[in-house]
């Protein structure tokens, strides 16, 4: 589980620095205003604050990429050992191999 969790979490940091490079080279955040009033931050807050939300979306991106390239048998399949299977369970999950 920890590397599936690396696998999205790394790409989506390298991708969250290129958009802060590529935003920030054409955007100054000393001009940027919120609701039409300056915004009260310094630059370093301002690329702060943009790197962690470049980060949260490629992650949400990376994380629907990695749930959707889930085989059917991994999604479906029971956490339960075969002999602690309620009956319900029993009947919907096969044994596993």
């Amino acid at each position: 589980m920890a590397q599936r969790w690396m696998w999205i979490a790394w790409p989506a940091f390298l991708m969250a620095a290129v958009l802060e490079m590529v935003v920030f080279a054409f955007v100054d955040p000393s001009e940027l205003h919120w609701r039409g009033q300056p915004l009260e931050m310094s630059a370093l807050g301002v690329y702060t604050i943009a790197f962690f939300l470049f980060w949260a979306i490629t992650m949400v991106s990376s994380f629907l990429t990695t749930m959707l390239a889930m085989s059917p048998f991994e999604v479906n399949r029971c956490p339960v050992p075969p002999d602690q299977r309620p009956a319900e369970c029993a009947s919907r999950c096969p044994p596993k191999a």
